[in-house]
Parts: structure tokens; sequence; C-alpha cells
């Protein structure tokens, strides 16, 4: 729907005069009667219905999109033509969801947003405090780590920041993906994988890829991650070492548990 006639020309005119006034002005002088000319139009369109009703986000999840309309609730009923965008397009790039953002305003009412999220890669748990991060390492702070069940949890100081090749590695081979309790940072410099049925396969501190590789093949042939292991360590190439579980007593527990 158009708008009305009166309100159009109204409109027109505004702007030429702001473009006539930018264009005759120089130095400071043309910044400032920028300002109180985009003040005076914002001003008077607002009476019109020229003000903030709808704010469209595309691109973004719908917990990224509860936090972008957080942090963009002031604007409603606001000026739209006095608006500072990059101002706006500011307070949506510091929403931990969001890698990109763009701002454009639809006249008469709404604010287009369009997104480029930042994916969540795991949860990443540090001195007992759990986090949601992306896969730069980087801290989502909005995303609640409950929320997301699905995700690798990889664990120690450092595990943020390395996390996306050793991820992408496991999540390539899905017998041993889908046994995978959490990704430990050991020292700062390796990696353990710790199984949902308490087998720890131990990493080199430099290529895991072949450690792995050298982990299919023993699975291939012997099923080895479903052999009631303890411990499988190959840190050391071609030499892998092996440690049984050993069956507690039910004494050793008081009648186990």
């Amino acid at each position: 729907m158009g708008l009305p006639p009166k309100v159009a020309l109204a409109t027109a005119g505004a702007v030429l005069a702001l473009g006539v006034l930018v264009a005759l002005a120089t130095g400071n002088r043309a910044q400032h009667l920028a300002d109180a000319t985009t003040q005076a139009l914002a001003d008077r369109t607002t009476g019109w219905g020229f003000t903030v009703k709808e704010i469209h986000v595309a691109g973004a999840t719908p917990a990224g999109e509860e936090a972008i309309r957080a942090v963009l609730a002031p604007a409603k009923g606001e000026a739209i033509l006095g608006l500072d965008l990059a101002t706006v397009q500011e307070s949506v790039n510091n929403v931990g969801w969001v890698q990109e953002a763009r701002v454009v305003r639809l006249l008469p009412d709404t604010l287009m947003i369009e997104v480029k999220e930042r994916g969540a890669l795991a949860v990443w748990q540090k001195g007992g405090r759990l986090r949601v991060i992306d896969g730069a390492g980087r801290i989502i702070p909005e995303a609640d780590p409950a929320a997301f069940p699905q995700l690798p949890l990889v664990v120690g100081q450092g595990a943020e920041t390395v996390a996306a090749d050793i991820l992408k590695s496991v999540a390539s081979r899905p017998r041993l993906k889908s046994r995978v309790e959490a990704i430990v940072r050991v020292d700062e410099r390796r990696w353990d994988i710790h199984l949902k049925d308490g087998l720890i396969i131990l990493l080199p501190a430099v290529d895991e890829e072949s450690a792995l590789i050298e982990l299919d093949l023993l699975d291939r042939r012997d099923r080895i991650l479903e052999s009631g292991l303890e411990r499988i360590d190959l840190r050391e190439p071609g030499a892998p070492a092996f440690r049984r579980r050993e069956v507690a007593s039910t004494a050793q527990f008081g009648g186990g548990v």
C-alpha cells in the first residue's frame, strides 16, 4: 500500500531540503546541518506513522533471533528516520550469536535485520563451568549449554581454541563419534578421548589424524572400541599400548552402587 499523497509529498520535500542543505554546506557545518535536518525530518514524520513498529530478522536461529530482538527492543516506537543505522548494526553485531549483520530501513515503519550467525560447535567445560563455543573457539554468551545436548563436550584449559580439528576428525568416524562422552585437553598440548563405557583413548601431541587412522585399523580388525578395554595409548606411532579394565569386586565398593 502506498503512502497517502500528502505524506509522500511532504516527505519528498523534506528529503529534498536535506539534500540541498548538505550540498551547499561544507566542513563541520555540513554535518551539523545534515544532523539537524535529519532530526527535523524524523520529528515531523513521526506523527505520520514513521515510527518503528515491526522488526524482521532474517538468517537467525530462534535462539539468535531472541537475543537480537532483546537488544533492539528500545527501538520500537522510535522515529524510524531518526535512527542511526550504524549504531543499530553495532548493537546487533555485539550479540554473541552474530558474525555479521546488515540493517535496512523499510519505510514507513519496519527495520530489516539480515544476519550471518556463528555456528555452535561444542560445549566447553573449564573449572566446572559450561559454555557454548563457535568454530573459532569464541564463547556465545547468550547460548544455554543445557539447550544443546547434541553438541560434543570438550574439556580443559585451551581446549576451546583448538577443538575444531579434533571434532572434525571424530565426526568423520561414526563408530567412534557415537561412543564419545568427552574430548579432554591434556596439558594444553594433546587430547584424550573419553568414551561412554569408560574407555580412554590417548592421542599424541602431533598428528592426531594418523593415530585415529591406526585406531580405525584396529577397530576394523578386532572391534577394539567394544572390547572392554580401559585404555588405548596411541601416543607412540605404530606401537599402540592397551590396558584391560580391572573388574572391581562388590566388597570393594561396599556391595556396589
